[in-house]
């Protein structure tokens, strides 16, 4: 049997301490929880997916066409990733992490979605940061082609559009921040977010005026540790 706690791997980074660690939860009989935590506090858990994965269902839901190009922002336990390439019309997936640490947990396979990605001729590791990337679409996501353009970008990095991992993201949530994104997508293609808030007026104002169609789905999962029910949003903005 595993034991109670385990530090798998703890990293200085310039966002602060990261700290990957493995739980065996006695209360849940006995379930094994991978954890991210970041500076004072938790980044992931592999215990909370369901809106992860519900990105990736709804956001692709929303494309049309075949032989897609994604992006998926934040490369976290991998659930928005692997639930896109459920999709088989994903053509290649493109995953941006700031943390090279992240990253390489995967490509260790230290965490356990590592080798389903490793094992997808799809997917490719990028490791930069989406926000500065987001903002050049000259550059954009592809180091191997600049200024390439992708169906759809499914974003997972901060908590919301108002509780940031940094302030030098904020202005990517402004109009002009994802007026840059924007264009860096087909037409037709969709830009999805999760965000651990409730619906946003005005951030869904800012995704109407620039893409034209957005709607905010509210998202609900059992939370084992609450005994009820939680729920996030996942953004879903066309490009008209």
């Amino acid at each position: 049997m595993k034991p109670l706690f385990e530090e798998l791997d703890f990293r200085k980074t310039p966002l602060g301490d990261l700290i990957l660690r493995r739980r065996r939860m006695t209360m849940l009989d006995d379930l094994i929880v991978y954890e991210v935590l970041l500076g004072n506090g938790y980044l992931m858990s592999s215990l909370f997916h369901e809106v992860e994965v519900a990105l990736a269902d709804l956001g692709l839901a929303a494309v049309g066409g075949e032989k897609l190009d994604v992006v998926v922002g934040g490369l976290g336990l991998g659930y928005t990733a692997v639930a896109a390439l459920k999709d088989t019309r994903v053509a290649e997936l493109l995953v941006v992490d700031v943390m090279a640490p992240v990253i390489e947990w995967h490509e260790k396979e230290m965490v356990p979605l590592g080798k389903t990605l490793n094992d997808d001729s799809r997917c490719r590791f990028i490791h930069g940061d989406f926000f500065a990337l987001a903002a050049a679409p000259e550059v954009g996501f592809d180091p191997t082609r600049a200024g390439r353009k992708f169906h759809a970008v499914l974003l997972d990095i901060d908590h919301s559009p108002q509780k940031l991992l940094h302030e030098g993201n904020a202005g990517f949530y402004s109009e002009d921040g994802l007026r840059r994104l924007a264009g860096q997508l087909h037409e037709g293609g969709v830009f999805a977010l999760w965000s651990d808030d409730a619906p946003d007026e005005t951030f869904l104002k800012y995704l109407v005026e620039v893409f034209g169609d957005a709607i905010a789905h509210v998202v609900k999962f059992p939370n084992p540790l609450l005994e009820k029910e939680s729920e996030s949003t996942v953004y879903v903005a066309r490009a008209e």
